[in-house]
């Protein structure tokens, strides 16, 4: 996903240089650092705050790819599909670890 958002803003014209594409790249590196980072933690709950993390930069991905599409840079339906699908992936990744440790979400979100 990555590699394919900096193809994407490798489009974008150059006075986003500093803006758009900036922060769509940077938003879309923290994904998969965030979830190598939360890989290598110990604790459940260290690595759910990290996936979480990485949640929230999907999120923002998904955000620029909207502004982006609404500033008529084109149309990105089949990298909405890729963030879908990474949205997914993720969710089942921390069912999987909140089911291994019998903790909640809501659990975590309190503290």
């Amino acid at each position: 996903m990555v590699l394919l958002l900096y193809r994407i803003t490798a489009s974008f014209p150059k006075t986003e240089l500093y803006g758009l594409t900036s922060q769509m790249r940077r938003a879309a590196i923290s994904i998969p650092a965030n979830i190598a980072e939360g890989f290598k933690k110990r604790g459940r709950r260290d690595k759910l705050r990290f996936l979480n993390i990485a949640q929230g930069s999907l999120e923002e991905v998904r955000y620029y790819l909207i502004l982006a599409r609404d500033l008529g840079y084109g149309e990105y339906e089949d990298e909405f599909a890729v963030v879908d699908e990474v949205s997914r992936l993720l969710e089942a990744y921390m069912r999987g670890i909140r089911r291994a440790g019998n903790m909640d979400l809501e659990g975590l979100e309190e503290e």
